[in-house]
């Protein structure tokens, strides 16, 4: 009896801590949105933003936001996949092995202030890239590429061992059975990560401030040539996303309705990172599924 009380009472005791949490993470929300939602119309998310007069938008920060998602998850994946695959299938297990995966957990954990410090010192100035979204994409780089080390070596462990022996016997070669046996079975963890680490991407700021800058110049849209400085395109240009112009507005609050600009934009960005992780289950599943043939 006493077993099965003590059992009762850590459930109850579990499940009320969680329900506290998820209370709080709803009314977190709630509250966002409920400021945000009334301010966002289409106006809002293409024009660009007002210091002097009121009913500016976010178009370019929202533009800037994707643009860096895109040439980060460019540079990104190619070499979390390659790094994942090496250390899941080609990496001795020595100590320079377990070295380089107690590298990999630190900079998992390492805050991204620290990181946009160490792109402002190593790629804006040392290597005169300046304040651009080049810069900026390379510091996520190193902000998530641990993560997706991790995702892939991980999904490629999970595999089971009887399917990679299977095609070892049949005579494929080991990098025929992980692009063409093990890399399919992997591939919904991996899509399922990489949505998520997009996510981290989009809404990130701090790292930010240092490399991709605090402004934007005055962009135009009908230039496409990705050399010119007033060319969307161009990914040497500063960039002010929209997890920056949020922190920027709330600072400073030049415009005269400042607060709703930031009530918006917070709402637009939690509502594309909330996006971003249903995407990541939905996809998951469903590649499962599909890999899987169970319902």
């Amino acid at each position: 009896m006493k077993a099965k009380t003590a059992d009762k009472l850590a459930t109850s005791i579990i499940v009320a801590v969680a329900a506290f949490i998820v209370l709080i993470l709803a009314g977190l929300l709630g509250y966002i949105l409920f400021r945000g939602l009334g301010h966002i119309s289409f106006d809002f998310l293409t024009s660009a933003p007002e210091t002097i007069r009121k009913g500016g938008g976010i178009g370019p920060q929202l533009f800037n936001s994707i643009f860096l998602l895109v040439l980060t998850m460019i540079i990104t994946i190619p070499i979390g996949l390659g790094a994942g695959i090496y250390m899941s299938e080609y990496a001795p297990p020595n100590r320079i092995t377990n070295s380089i995966r107690l590298i990999v957990e630190v900079l998992s954990s390492v805050p991204s202030i620290i990181v946009g410090l160490f792109g402002l010192l190593i790629l804006v100035n040392m290597f005169g890239l300046g304040f651009s979204l080049f810069s900026g994409a390379l510091a996520l780089t190193v902000f998530n590429l641990p993560l997706m080390v991790r995702i892939t070596e991980q999904a490629l462990k999970g595999v089971p061992r009887e399917q990679k022996e299977a095609s070892l016997a049949l005579g494929l070669s080991k990098w025929k059975t992980i692009t063409s046996v093990m890399l399919p079975i992997a591939l919904p963890v991996i899509l399922t990560g990489t949505i998520l680490a997009a996510g981290r991407v989009f809404g990130e700021a701090a790292a930010l401030l240092f490399t991709a800058g605090m402004s934007s110049p005055r962009l135009d849209f009908t230039d496409w040539n990705p050399f010119s400085p007033f060319s969307p395109l161009n990914p040497f240009r500063p960039a002010e996303t929209l997890a920056v112009h949020i922190w920027k507005i709330n600072s400073e609050g030049l415009a005269p309705d400042a607060a709703q600009i930031a009530a918006g934009a917070s709402a637009v960005l939690v509502i594309t990172v909330l996006l971003f992780n249903f995407a990541a289950r939905w996809l998951g599943r469903y590649m499962h599924r599909k890999f899987t043939a169970i319902k």
